[in-house]
């Protein structure tokens, strides 16, 4: 666990119900809204770039996205 306001603002899985299938989209959103200033009351301050990391559900694919502002 942590204090950072930086690590998951929304939530993380358990925050939106780790929608199976829709969980790596739902990520990719928070980034890019985060980075566009779109994320209203979970909005970071000045943020240059967002990770998203998701995986298969049986762990047999693995994908990484880095999106800068």
């Amino acid at each position: 666990a942590t204090d950072n306001p930086k690590i998951n603002p929304r939530g993380g899985l358990i925050g939106s119900g780790h929608p199976l299938g829709a969980t790596g989209i739902a990520q990719t959103i928070e980034i890019v809204q985060q980075l566009q200033s779109k994320a209203e009351n979970r909005q970071i301050d000045n943020p240059k770039i967002g990770l998203v990391h998701n995986m298969s559900a049986a762990s047999t694919s693995s994908t990484v996205l880095v999106l800068e502002n």
